[in-house]
């Protein structure tokens, strides 16, 4: 077989979401920040920060890197969201990932936001 009639392998745009943490993509201080986690299609992270006290989202994760989520969180003012969303991934230049999000929640509003993957910062205990 010549390398022109070998099949194409797909790669997922995101090979594993474990590990990674995605805020705005402008993040400022006190903004809310999740923490991603995955074992085989499950993805599930933990939220918070700003408006959020708390979050949790936990979701599947097709092969081509969607995650299809349902979503629970609880306000600074103590009121509790919930929802569903569809996050789809596309890499950046530099190499990270941005999830653009599809969210509706239980009381009938919908929108779309954008997180993209915070860059790791230096190891604990690191110097310069």
């Amino acid at each position: 077989m010549s390398q022109v009639d070998q099949p194409v392998r797909s790669v997922p745009v995101v090979p594993s979401y474990d590990g990674l943490s995605f805020g705005p993509p402008e993040p400022a201080p006190g903004s809310v920040v999740g923490h991603y986690h995955q074992a085989d299609d499950m993805v599930w992270a933990e939220f918070g920060g700003g408006p959020v006290q708390t979050g949790r989202l936990v979701g599947v994760r097709g092969n081509d890197g969607v995650i299809e989520a349902a979503y629970c969180q609880v306000m600074a003012d103590g009121e509790v969201v919930a929802g569903r969303c569809r996050s789809v991934p596309t890499v950046l230049a530099d190499g990270r990932v941005r999830l653009t999000e599809h969210w509706r929640r239980v009381d009938g509003s919908s929108g779309v936001s954008h997180i993209e993957e915070l860059a790791a910062g230096p190891p604990a205990g690191a110097s310069s």
